[in-house]
């Protein structure tokens, strides 16, 4: 399944980057601080915004993908709790009001917020060391793939840990919760678990990852500079 991460996040990077500086351009001293930050520097706080942002446009819809991924396969002849997206939707309201819509919310915001930051901060980054400067303009298509890997694999190998904590949330039981909050869910895991309980099914998503972030990093290079 395509990383519905690396879809988002060059959009909404590429949006908070150009909010951010049209919020400099009157003459003042931010202005001036804007203008003399590396490009390293604009990439972390742009995706730092951009992060923000996409927890209120996607994280309903992560919590619904995740309901519809672990349910458990119903005996022969019995339906499955969710028909289909629009009825978890409907399910998840009835039951949970429009909040169970945004169980997991803190630690996706742990999750998205420094790592979109990293993310970005690290593409950049990877640019401007393939290219041996900052003049990263006449990279091929090849480097900018590599450049978008290196940054997904950042991403996931900082936070992982919290999306894990993240998804136990959303499935939990409403009405008989096993966790409390984050931070007892983060406590259970590793009590029961260990620390490589923090990490299950990260290799699939590394493997993901990686090529989809690659993926999207060159679309939005290209799209950019047709723009």
């Amino acid at each position: 399944m395509l990383d519905f991460h690396a879809l988002l996040s060059p959009n909404l990077n590429k949006s908070a980057k150009q909010s951010i500086e049209e919020t400099n351009r009157d003459p003042s001293q931010s202005k001036l601080l804007w203008e003399q930050m590396g490009d390293v520097a604009k990439d972390l706080a742009a995706g730092t915004v951009g992060g923000a942002a996409q927890l209120v446009v996607g994280h309903p819809f992560d919590t619904i993908k995740v309901k519809l991924q672990s349910q458990p396969t119903p005996p022969p002849g019995q339906p499955p709790k969710f028909a289909g997206a629009m009825d978890a939707v409907k399910q998840t309201i009835s039951a949970e009001g429009p909040r169970g819509l945004f169980k997991g919310l803190v630690p996706t915001m742990a999750r998205e917020i420094p790592g979109n930051a990293l993310m970005f901060g690290v593409y950049e980054a990877t640019k401007q060391f393939i290219a041996g400067g900052q003049d990263t303009s006449e990279l091929g298509r090849g480097s900018l793939i590599l450049a978008g890997g290196v940054a997904g694999a950042a991403f996931w190998g900082s936070v992982y840990p919290t999306d894990v904590v993240k998804s136990k949330l959303q499935v939990d039981d409403f009405k008989n919760p096993k966790y409390s909050g984050s931070m007892d869910a983060f406590k259970k895991i590793l009590a029961a678990d260990g620390a490589r309980g923090l990490y299950r099914g990260f290799g699939p998503a590394m493997a993901r990852s990686v090529p989809a972030n690659g993926a999207c990093f060159l679309a939005y290079e290209v799209t950019r500079s047709l723009l």
